[in-house]
């Protein structure tokens, strides 16, 4: 495979597990716990109060949700931006230095302002329901 083609896949490949993997793994974990809560429950035997606290609480750590979404929005630009300097100073602004930064930095970017969009409308929704 040519080198051209598989730097762009190591890359993307690389950032899908940065992203990917933590996110499975964590459903992983609130999946098989609720599992083990519903078959204690199908058995009849009694729930201990602190699991019961412990898992509400996970609950309303994720309705802030747009908290959350807002930072991962911001991190992304300023990776963006760091793409972007970083092709300055690889080269000045040449065409070839640019292209090779501006490309990943056009696509995070992107994804950067897609969750600040996000943010703003949970922030919105949220305040609808208030």
């Amino acid at each position: 495979m040519d080198t051209e083609i598989f730097v762009p896949f190591i890359f993307f490949g690389f950032l899908a597990a940065i992203i990917l993997v933590p996110t499975i793994v964590k459903e992983r974990t609130k999946r098989s716990a609720h599992d083990l809560i519903s078959r204690a429950m199908e058995r009849g035997q009694a729930l201990d109060p602190a699991l019961v606290s412990q898992l509400t609480q996970n609950m309303l750590e994720e309705g802030n949700r747009a908290r959350k979404t807002l930072g991962n929005g911001v991190i992304l630009l300023a990776l963006a931006i760091g793409f972007v300097a970083a092709g300055y100073v690889a080269s000045g602004f040449d065409e070839d230095a640019m292209h090779g930064f501006g490309i990943p930095a056009v696509i995070v970017g992107t994804v950067g302002l897609a969750f600040l969009l996000l943010a703003i409308v949970d922030y919105t929704t949220k305040r609808r329901q208030a």
